[in-house]
């Protein structure tokens, strides 16, 4: 399934930036970068349960904040881009070396 995960992290402290790189690092283990603080993540159910909880312990609840939008199995289709930065997909795109 395709989950969109999406954070703000208050960075005003050293804390806080150790929090925000932690988090993305997190992300990028399981997803794409879309955007700065925007993650494609093609998951399936268990996987998702030990990368939201991992999310759950490294942020703050009371300075960061955790979205998550559920695209479900055909969540691909659903994704539109328009502009600059076009992401590599891994489901559909072709790597040549």
């Amino acid at each position: 399934m395709l989950m969109l995960v999406t954070y703000d992290v208050n960075v005003t402290t050293r804390a806080g930036e150790r929090r925000l790189r932690h988090i993305a690092k997190v992300c990028l283990d399981h997803g794409v970068r879309v955007q700065n603080s925007v993650f494609e993540c093609e998951v399936d159910p268990a996987q998702w349960v030990q990368f939201k909880a991992e999310l759950l312990r490294i942020y703050d609840p009371n300075q960061d904040s955790l979205r998550f939008y559920s695209l479900g199995k055909r969540g691909v289709e659903k994704v539109e881009h328009c502009g600059a930065k076009p992401t590599f997909n891994p489901l559909h795109s072709t790597l040549i070396l």
